[in-house]
């Protein structure tokens, strides 16, 4: 809304006389607004002023405004100039002039200026008392009760001192200063509240709140502490809810912090402004407040920041501004649960055990068929195990030869095993395994020990290691209470590494001439006459002498360990296969291996052995995920703490595990890999016979028949290691290898999961550290101030206190133009003090550069004695203390 001024310059002639009726105005009736004064007051508008003051009229020149004290006291007069004042419109009721209660509160139809009796004070010198015009004053005001207002009431005066002319003039008589009249500004509430005050009760309550939750959000800031399953999707803090109920902390931390603070700088501001040697309080200073409330006038009011940021009480304000507006930032940075990678930390876990290692009978009660034993008595459990074999071992394979295909196309083959492409594997459909190449030999060297002077033998020996694979259910099991990745809406994942034996395969493959092969060749032996008929029943029926006949010695003995040297006996194969076909030796007879005996594309023999034992140079690690996980055997690392050796240093690293046998035997049937004994040419058979090495080097850009064996045969590694001992040997019954009821084995392991959990996740975000400490040690400080102070007094600096003291204060040259735009320059650090006028209980604001205050003594009676007034004791008693550093 909007007055009706009008704009002019000053050598323009005076406007129509203005009108004073609220009908005039666009406004309603309890609209106050600013105007500036352009027209000649009419009679019958009396001059309006604050309650207790007179007051100073503006001007824009001498020339235009005034032209001597006797032309201005004709009823034709005018009073030009410009200005703002302060306008009520809300009509007030009329009262008689005896009635001093309304004494100098005009109606709506009055002019706020200065009353008539405060123009034509006789001329005194200056620095005396305003007492001298006690008895002037009254009689003006009296008659002007009495008579009404005219025309010579409205001439101009000037006031020197504190209140001398905002534009002098030689014109005008002079007044010493401007001092309260009646009526007066009496204050009807109290100065200072006791700490039993329900506004110091509130402050006291809100800073102890402000102060025990910003430190406890420090604390928890440094400590960072992980809630585990305390927030889950199915516990008692889902994690929106749980980030909600950060926020809405952190947000009422902020606002209880700016508002205790704000309360702090009022009360010293206050406290300043009352102590009489104190410095007082600049305007630069009141506007402290307004940086915590609305810190965009720190950038907005830059000139209040230029005065008063470099004082002590400035410096704290700035800081406590800059941390309210990033209290909330800093919560949600370091306080505010978000899921994190937590510490690598040291713990036993237990898994369930309820078979020994590769229990053929286990592996097939544990294969899910729909076809049920009573079904298929006999072959229901070896179906189904043949098809997982199969389905498993060629997804593996085939995983195997695709990362062969892309090392080749790159031109990345190496020579060397360790750097050629690793095992592959596949668990449960969902976590990819990878195995790990030991115990690497020189394949060069192996070939030349064994070759003979006729015959430059091809030797290849590799040994693949896999993961434990029961270290997957262990990671599962409640027991274990570790937080699984479904748990945190599919975002969760964690680290295992345990400390457990690895199942490894050994795999010796090495070229033979057909000479050598003939004590192992069942068509060579005598009497079979060069054939071998219905081999369907093989080897049963066929009078192969049974164990413990070593049978006969062969060339290759100490190569691959036979005889009774190495209580090993060599196998027996029903017939030599033919080209691309492959033969397999499942005797069976107390045999810790199985034996495939291959045929390259020019006729020439490979046979290879296959055995499987359990390392203890290796742990198994295990990485989980929603989307899937990893498991890997990390092996023949010397710093690897974790290695089975380490746990268990008496342990026997390769011990044989001569169950592994029936299983290997399964897992090659169903390969295909005795399809040769009927010339089957299976793929399988084919594809292997061509990767026999022709040199006895590697080839950098294909996998060996040994290394192709190793991968195939991967799967029965991980089937024989579900369910088993954590341990490198069975420790229960021994004329049993599976248990009617599990049973929990514990291991040594690491372990690092994913939880919600308090703290940065960027180094960076240690900056934030800093706007948690200072909010809580200003916290600390502000309670400690309102604990000392015992009470509040009036906060002085709040818009409704600071305008009510304002004007019912005198005004002052230190202000001089700051009434349209506001104060500048020197005048934002012009220092301030709240005084009292103790006769009447009456505070006013004061310039530190203006005439000291002065104590009046009664004139008349009055009704009660100063010093018993609580209001002038509470006052006499702040006024008097010594200024603090604040």
């Amino acid at each position: 809304m909007s007055a009706p001024t009008t704009a002019r310059s000053p050598v323009s002639p005076p406007l129509p006389h203005e009108t004073s009726n609220l009908s005039d105005y666009t406004v309603d009736s309890n609209s106050t607004f600013f105007d500036t004064p352009t027209a000649a007051l009419s009679p019958g508008s009396p001059v309006h002023h604050r309650s207790g003051y007179r007051r100073v009229p503006s001007f824009t020149n001498q020339d235009t405004a005034y032209h001597g004290l006797e032309d201005s006291r004709q009823p034709s007069a005018t009073i030009q100039g410009q200005g703002l004042g302060i306008k009520n419109l809300k009509p007030l009721p009329s009262s008689s002039p005896g009635d001093s209660s309304n004494f100098g509160t005009p109606s709506s139809n009055n002019a706020l200026l200065s009353p008539p009796f405060a123009r034509s004070p006789p001329p005194v010198q200056s620095q005396t008392s305003y007492r001298q015009f006690e008895d002037p004053l009254r009689e003006a005001s009296d008659a002007w009760h009495n008579n009404g207002p005219a025309a010579e009431h409205h001439q101009p005066f000037i006031a020197d001192s504190e209140t001398e002319s905002l534009r002098k003039t030689t014109h005008a008589p002079t007044v010493q200063s401007f001092e309260p009249q009646e009526p007066w500004c009496k204050t009807k509430r109290k100065l200072h509240h006791g700490k039993g005050n329900w506004l110091a009760v509130s402050v006291l309550a809100l800073s102890v709140y402000s102060t025990l939750l910003s430190g406890l959000w420090l604390g928890v800031a440094i400590a960072k502490p992980r809630f585990g399953h305390g927030i889950t999707n199915t516990g008692k803090f889902p994690p929106p809810t749980a980030s909600l109920v950060a926020a809405a902390i952190a947000k009422s931390i902020e606002l209880s912090f700016v508002t205790v603070f704000v309360t702090f700088l009022g009360q010293v501001l206050s406290r300043r402004a009352l102590v009489k040697k104190s410095r007082g309080i600049s305007i630069a200073e009141m506007s402290l407040r307004s940086w915590v409330m609305q810190p965009g006038t720190l950038v907005t009011h830059w000139e209040t920041v230029r005065y008063a940021a470099l004082t002590f009480l400035g410096l704290v304000s700035l800081l406590a501004a800059t941390t309210a507006m990033l209290y909330t930032t800093a919560s949600d940075a370091l306080v505010a649960p978000k899921l994190k990678m937590g510490p690598l930390e040291e713990r036993m876990l237990h898994g369930k055990v309820a078979s020994d290692f590769a229990s053929n009978p286990y592996i097939k009660s544990q294969c899910k068929t729909p076809i049920s034993v009573d079904a298929d008595p006999l072959s229901s459990g070896s179906t189904c195990v043949a098809i997982e074999h199969n389905g498993q071992a060629y997804h593996n394979y085939m995983q195997y030869l695709s990362n062969w295909t892309s090392s080749r196309a790159r031109g990345t083959g190496s020579d060397q095993l360790s750097q050629r492409p690793i095992p592959l594997g596949m668990l449960y459909d969902n976590t990819t395994i990878e195995g790990s190449w030991i115990h690497v030999e020189n394949m060069t060297e192996s070939s030349q020990k064994y070759s003979l002077d006729d015959y430059k033998r091809i030797v290849m020996n590799v040994t693949m290691a896999m993961p434990h694979a029961g270290v997957f259910a262990a990671t599962r099991d409640p027991i274990n209470n570790i937080m699984q990745p479904q748990d945190l809406n599919g975002l969760g994942e964690y680290l295992v590494q345990a400390s457990v034996p690895s199942p490894v395969t050994n795999v010796l493959c090495a070229t033979v001439r057909k000479e050598e092969l003939a004590s192992m060749v069942y068509t060579d032996w005598p009497g079979s006459n060069g054939t071998a008929s219905n081999l369907t029943g093989w080897p049963n029926g066929f009078g192969i002498p049974l164990w413990p006949s070593y049978l006969n010695s062969t060339p290759v003995d100490d190569l691959f360990g036979f005889g009774e040297k190495y209580d090993r006996r060599h196998p027996v194969f029903s017939r030599y296969p033919i080209a691309f076909n492959s033969i397999v030796n499942h005797t069976g007879w107390y045999t810790d291996s199985i034996y495939i005996l291959a045929a390259s594309a020019t006729g020439d023999f490979t046979m290879c052995s296959l055995k499987a034992s359990l390392t203890t140079n290796c742990s198994t690690k295990y990485h989980a995920s929603l989307s899937g996980g990893s498991m890997s055997a990390h092996c023949e690392d010397p710093k690897d703490s974790l290695a089975y050796g380490r746990t268990y240093d008496n342990a026997t690293d390769g011990v044989i595990k001569k169950n592994w046998a029936a299983v290997a035997t399964e897992w090659a049937l169903a390969l295909s890999l005795n399809a040769g004994i009927s010339d089957g040419a299976a793929s399988n058979a084919r594809l292997l016979s061509q990767l026999i090495p022709t040199s006895q080097a590697l080839d950098p850009s294909l996998p060996s028949i040994a290394e192709a064996l190793a991968v195939l045969s991967g799967n029965t590694l991980l089937l024989s290691s579900i369910d088993t001992p954590f341990i490198h040997f069975w420790n229960y019954s021994t004329t049993v290898s599976t248990l009617a009821e599990p049973q929990y084995q514990a291991f040594r392991a690491t372990l690092r999961f994913m939880d919600y959990a308090s703290g940065g996740t960027q180094r960076w975000h240690g900056i934030f550290y800093v706007v948690l400490f200072l909010t809580f040690a200003t916290n600390v400080f502000c309670l400690i101030y309102f604990l000392v102070r015992h009470g509040l007094v009036t906060d002085f600096i709040e818009p409704q206190n600071l305008f009510s003291l304002s004007l019912n204060s005198p005004p002052s040259q230190a202000l001089d133009g700051a009434c349209g735009g506001g104060p500048e320059g020197d005048q934002l650090i012009m220092n301030w003090h709240v005084k009292m006028d103790h006769e009447r209980e009456h505070f006013y604001i004061q310039s530190g550069t203006g005439p000291p205050s002065i104590t009046r003594q009664p004139t008349r009676p009055l009704d009660f004695e100063m010093d018993t007034s609580p209001i002038v004791n509470t006052y006499t008693k702040l006024s008097s203390r010594h200024s603090s550093i604040l």
